[in-house]
């Protein structure tokens, strides 16, 4: 584990990607593997359970362990009891959302929509020097970091910030240079310029 100037795990942001089930596939044992070592990232995915299940309708399954995590945990519950291991299935991932590029340097994942209220859950990923269109909110915006910067108009925001923004409001200029992850919950009617 390595301290960062804040005294944490600097491994927090994949933490969060593990948590939001962004962290890419290869990396999730390696992850994995951390946690069960790092009492700082454990309290950190225990703190964000309740963030998750707040975003709305994802699969039940979002928070159950990845195999390799799992299946460790059946082991040593199986060595002390003399049990059976019971092992998780072959492909918990199976159901996860799909990473689509929606314009060149734009990828999105979507994790809910509601029609009812016209409201889209994701995940964005701007690739560095990209800019996401200008537009006006039709609904309440709330965005969250994850990872990169990431430019609104004349403010900057870093891993960890919140933006809210309310109906009718526009967003005139919206680019990372370094590339970014965000959470981004808006409405599916805004219009872009």
């Amino acid at each position: 584990m390595t301290a960062s100037s804040t005294g944490g795990c600097d491994r927090v942001i994949q933490v969060v990607e593990y948590a939001l089930r962004a962290l890419p596939a290869g990396e999730r044992s390696v992850l994995e593997q951390h946690l069960a070592g790092c009492e700082t990232c454990r309290h950190e995915l225990e703190a964000l359970r309740p963030v998750v299940a707040a975003l709305g309708e994802w699969p039940t399954d979002v928070l159950q362990p990845a195999t390799p995590l799992w299946d460790r945990v059946a082991r040593r519950v199986a060595a002390d009891t003399g049990a059976e291991p019971a092992l998780a299935p072959e492909t918990p991932w199976a159901d996860e959302p799909a990473w689509a590029e929606v314009a060149p340097g734009i990828s999105c994942k979507i994790l809910s929509t509601d029609a009812a209220t016209d409201t889209v859950s994701m995940l964005v990923r701007l690739a560095p020097g990209v800019a996401y269109p200008p537009h006006t909110h039709a609904g309440i915006e709330e965005l969250h970091l994850l990872d990169g910067e990431l430019w609104i108009d004349d403010r900057k925001l870093v891993p960890g910030d919140y933006s809210r923004a309310e109906p009718g409001t526009s967003d005139h200029r919206v680019w990372s240079e370094t590339g970014c992850t965000c959470v981004l919950i808006t409405s599916s009617r805004d219009v872009l310029r």
